[in-house]
């Protein structure tokens, strides 16, 4: 938070506002703003991607994360969410994510990686729709390959073989390819031989 305080003042006035309209947007008193600003208290955290759309800006941006090193930030939650998982640990890998979440609510790499850890934690249905959400945001491509291949076994897990076919044929010749994944599908894996490949695909074991 140690930035935040002065870009809410700096992007309300940006977007020349005064406080009472940014007070109004938020359905919160006028008062509350002005101490925003003055840093005597800070907004609630569910308050941030809001503000980040009045200011048309990011939380990031919000919160002064491209000054305090956003890379270095990311990379170590990342890094705290798979030592988690490596240990079993997918309660404390979640929550990691979650609260990543809400300071980068629109971040590829949190949103699949909230995904793989539901996905390890047999939480499958929502882990399909923040993989489904995540491809349509990520650029990396071998991101996209893993969140996919992850994806083939969700959907088979889930009952829906002929989705889990059809996306096997989109994957590329790694260990995610459809080489691999296509004869797996077809050979009537149980629970646990799907969990097993979930964890290869996203762990690498």
């Amino acid at each position: 938070m140690l930035y935040l305080s002065e870009n809410l003042k700096k992007y309300r006035l940006l977007k020349n506002l005064t406080q009472e309209d940014v007070a109004e947007l938020l359905g919160i008193t006028p008062q509350s703003v002005s101490k925003w600003e003055r840093a005597e208290c800070y907004p609630d955290i569910t308050f941030l991607p809001t503000l980040a759309n009045i200011f048309e800006t990011s939380v990031d941006m919000l919160l002064g994360m491209d000054t305090i090193r956003a890379d270095q930030t990311q990379h170590d939650i990342h890094k705290l969410a798979s030592d988690y998982q490596k240990n079993g640990d997918y309660a404390s890998a979640e929550k990691v994510y979650r609260d990543a979440l809400r300071i980068y609510p629109n971040n590829a790499g949190m949103i699949l990686g909230l995904a793989g850890v539901l996905a390890l934690a047999d939480k499958p249905e929502e882990a399909i729709e923040l993989m489904e959400r995540g491809l349509l945001l990520s650029k990396n491509e071998k991101q996209k390959a893993t969140t996919r291949a992850t994806l083939c076994f969700l959907h088979l897990k889930c009952g829906r073989k002929d989705k889990a076919e059809l996306l096997a044929t989109t994957l590329p010749h790694t260990r995610e390819s459809r080489e691999v994944i296509q004869p797996l599908i077809s050979s009537d894996l149980d629970d646990n031989e799907i969990n097993k490949y979930v964890r290869i695909i996203l762990l690498g074991e």
